[in-house]
């Protein structure tokens, strides 16, 4: 079993002086292990070459080491960049199929994507049934879909979700996520709004 660091795959230079050691590795009948995999699918990902990436995942499969949630993660990861979102939803519905459960970084991956990619309400509807699920949401969670009501003028709903953080998860939100809405709100001109967050977050030391 042969492990490699994921630093190798910083850049797609690195990723292919990866891939030509995976080759040498094959030759000399040494199996890569998962974390080896992962990191040679994430540089792939990151490079945009995600064909490759998912042939590796058949390569796993071929060589009995099954790719977990983070190689997942990876792939998921650059289809939303790429605003392949079907089929980023469709890989969602692959995995949970194979058993493998999503984690909430898994989640907050589709709900950017979706916000980023005009899809809004599918992203709410992603968003609502993971607290149905009981998932433990973090501050990131909850600011990309803060970001998504924000990018859509939606500034209600984005002071809606950020008291909802803490009476209904118990999540205090941060400087950042308050600054999302802050500048939001002034890019927009609603002056007064931005006016009295400010203060909020001043009162309550953020600032």
């Amino acid at each position: 079993m042969f492990h490699f660091s994921a630093s190798s795959t910083k850049c797609f230079r690195g990723t292919m002086l990866f891939l030509f050691l995976f080759e040498e590795m094959h030759c000399k009948n040494i199996i890569p292990d998962v974390v080896a995999y992962n990191s040679l699918i994430d540089g792939f990902c990151k490079s945009g070459k995600i064909s490759y990436a998912l042939k590796l995942v058949d390569e796993m499969h071929d060589r009995g080491q099954p790719p977990n949630i983070i190689t997942y993660n990876s792939i998921l990861d650059a289809l939303c960049k790429r605003h392949h979102l079907d089929k980023a939803i469709t890989l969602l519905s692959k995995l949970k199929d194979q058993g493998i459960q999503p984690n909430i970084y898994t989640y907050t991956i589709l709900i950017g994507g979706l916000c980023k990619g005009g899809r809004l309400e599918d992203a709410r509807k992603v968003f609502e049934v993971i607290l149905v699920k009981g998932y433990n949401l973090d501050v990131y969670a909850y600011a990309v879909m803060i970001h998504g009501f924000c990018n859509n003028g939606l500034f209600d709903e984005a002071l809606a979700m950020l008291s909802k953080m803490t009476t209904d998860n118990n999540c205090n939100p941060n400087a950042a996520t308050n600054e999302i809405i802050i500048c939001s709100l002034f890019d927009k001109n609603e002056i007064d709004k931005a006016k009295r967050l400010l203060h909020e977050m001043i009162v309550r030391g953020l600032v």
